[in-house]
């Protein structure tokens, strides 16, 4: 016996637990949390850009959420499949139910509801339009049916975006504009070695500086809110790497992360000065052995200005291949890499791409994966 799958429609905003604007981090660790109800979640996205890719969730039989390439936010909804009866769908507007297994919506009762639009083969309102053809079979030929057979057409899809602000369509490729769910999130992190990261969020005009060797854990809690989760630090394996041959002063005091999550963003602070040491920055790439642990936090790398002058100093994105931000920072120099499994801290556990390599440069490691995208930055 399936539960019914009870949804309110909310025109340019959203559908049941699913708002327009949420992250896609967000939106997965919702569906962890309903897996009665989403048993079935399928995440697709172009392995050759996944820095810019657009990510389409499958959620069996029926929804489907797509989510921006740049900022990942669920950019569209699409309900299809309503006589569907494993599980069953309920949609309501305004508290009516207007769709049910045993109700079909018909372009009738459409017009009834959200009143006239402009004709056309969808029926189009603002933040909404119905399809009558289902998503494996074009109808195609339209104009031999009678009235009375297009007014008990048959909706097979429900299409939820953002309303536009100017009056034409917005395209599917789109960024989503900012909206109330998004306020509070990081819109850029700027990245300046050697000194540390520039925040700024939605719907704020604050700029959070963080400074190695500087900002507190109190700065940190009492600007960022308190971590996810905080870990302290018991790996030591890299210090064999270190070039200072001088074994560190035992007082007992262990380092720890700060651990944001829901920022993509990990801070090391120092046992011993609570200060912080380091800071990590996550791209969130499909496909790459950390995607879902972070949120995608939108970087940029800051380099030197040409001149005194320049009030501009030219950055690389999260986005950039490896190849063009390894030549910002280190033109026609060619380092040597550390091979990276993140699959070796578990035992039984593979993916199919597992691998990384770290690139150390003065200030800043890049952890790069096998498609020359960087997964994270590491500011020291």
């Amino acid at each position: 016996m399936f539960a019914t799958l009870d949804l309110d429609i909310r025109p340019g905003s959203g559908i049941g637990m699913f708002e327009l604007g949420t992250s896609l981090w967000a939106v997965i660790d919702i569906l962890r949390g309903l897996q009665h109800l989403f048993p079935q979640v399928e995440v697709k996205f172009d392995p050759e850009d996944s820095a810019t890719t657009p990510v389409i969730l499958h959620l069996r039989p029926h929804l489907d959420l797509l989510f921006s390439g740049y900022h990942q936010r669920l950019h569209t909804i699409c309900v299809r499949k309503l006589r569907e009866p494993h599980p069953p769908v309920t949609l309501r507007y305004k508290d009516t139910v207007i769709s049910s297994s045993a109700e079909p919506l018909v372009r009738v009762h459409v017009s009834r509801t959200f009143g006239p639009t402009y004709p056309g083969d969808e029926l189009k309102y603002p933040g909404i339009w119905f399809s009558f053809d289902d998503d494996s079979v074009n109808e195609g030929f339209k104009g031999g049916i009678t009235h009375l057979e297009q007014r008990t057409q048959e909706v097979k899809r429900i299409f939820i975006r953002q309303k536009s602000v100017d009056g034409e369509e917005r395209d599917a490729l789109d960024e989503v504009l900012p909206c109330p769910i998004m306020h509070g999130d990081i819109s850029s992190a700027v990245i300046k070695i050697h000194d540390g990261v520039d925040f700024s969020f939605f719907s704020s005009t604050l700029l959070l500086q963080v400074r190695i060797g500087e900002t507190t854990a109190q700065d940190l809690t009492i600007d960022l809110g308190p971590p996810s989760r905080v870990h302290h630090k018991e790996d030591e394996r890299m210090t064999i790497h270190s070039l200072n041959l001088q074994a560190p002063e035992d007082d007992g005091s262990t380092d720890y992360f700060y651990n944001y999550f829901h920022h993509g963003v990990d801070f090391l602070i120092s046992g011993q000065t609570h200060v912080v040491r380091k800071i990590i920055i996550h791209s969130n790439m499909p496909g790459s052995p950390l995607f879902q642990r972070y949120k995608r936090c939108p970087w940029q790398l800051e380099g030197k200005p040409e001149d005194d002058e320049d009030d501009s100093p030219p950055r690389k994105h999260f986005y950039d291949k490896f190849e063009t931000i390894r030549g910002f920072l280190s033109p026609g120099e060619m380092l040597p890499s550390m091979l990276l499994d993140r699959t070796d801290e578990y035992d039984n556990i593979t993916l199919p791409n597992s691998s990384t390599r770290l690139y150390g440069y003065d200030g800043v490691i890049l952890e790069v994966n096998e498609a020359s995208q960087v997964v994270t930055v590491m500011l020291f």
